[in-house]
This record gives structure tokens, sequence and C-alpha cells, in this order.
């Protein structure tokens, strides 16, 4: 079987956005560039046009290749967080140079890619195979009105505190 990967459609900056990534994540690195060939439409000859990394061990090939596609929330690369200290570090990194917050623990980078910055402890209490139900719930109702996932009140929210 071959390699199941994402394939991302930037207008013009997919190289920009590889090195942003592979910038932020550990085991992350651009393996591969292909410079846009003459009489491309919506793309300058010689410019990058098809970018190869690996984001984290993930392959991910991403394509510069103009404005008739645009990037939504309907795909998002979940960030699976240790502990809140990886939450605010991922979060605050995705966010630079223009990102937006969005809610419950999503963002869309500069690049506008979506992303989920989620702690374990979150779908621990929420999903987990021994989570109480009326513990889920309360943290549930407390994750739908926060926008970067605060491990504490969700903790407090599941222990009814």
């Amino acid at each position: 079987m071959g390699i199941i990967h994402p394939h991302l459609w930037y207008s013009d900056n997919a190289y920009e956005a590889a090195e942003f990534y592979v910038s932020i994540f550990p085991n992350s690195s651009i393996t591969n560039v292909v410079h846009a060939p003459a009489d491309m439409p919506d793309v300058k000859k010689g410019d990058p046009f098809i970018v190869q990394y690996v984001l984290d061990g993930q392959q991910v090939e991403a394509i510069s290749a103009g404005p008739s596609l645009q990037l939504n929330a309907a795909f998002s690369f979940v960030v699976d967080c240790e502990d809140q200290a990886e939450v605010d570090r991922y979060w605050d990194a995705l966010l630079a140079g223009g990102g937006q917050e969005v809610q419950c623990g999503w963002l869309t980078d500069r690049f506008g890619l979506s992303w989920q910055v989620v702690p374990r402890r979150a779908m621990e209490l929420m999903l987990g195979p021994d989570a109480d139900p009326e513990g889920a719930a309360r943290a549930t109702a407390v994750m739908m009105t926060q926008v970067k996932l605060d491990v504490a009140a969700l903790e407090a929210a599941y222990r009814g505190d």
C-alpha cells in the first residue's frame, strides 16, 4: 500500500508556509521543492511550486497554484499536546505573524490553514473510556466557551468545582 498524506493548496506561499511549520514542530524538515515550469497559470516560472515536507513525522505536500482554491476549516491539523505549557507554546507559535483565534482550541494561521491545539487531558476528560458522563458534559460545556483551551478550567468543570 502507498503512503497517505495531506496535500495543501496555497495561492502563492506554500514554501513560506512549509518553512514556518517546520520551524515550529520537532522532527520536521522540507524534503523537496519543485520549481514552477514556464506557462503555469497563476504561477511565475521558477518560483517554488510543489513543496514536500515532513511535519513531526507526517509527510505533507503543498502547492502554490493560484487563487482558484482556498484553504478552509473543513481541513485542519490536530496538535495533540502533552500539557498546558505545550498548548501555550504551539498556540502562540501558530498565531505568530497574523493568525486568527477561532474557538474551542481552533485557530487559523497566517497562511489560512486551520489547526486544533488540544491538550490530551481534555480528550481524556471528555472522551476517555473511564470518563464520568456528567463530568464530561460539564467539561465540554466549558470548552465550548473557551478560545484557547485551558486544562485547569476543564479539569475544574469536570470535577464540578
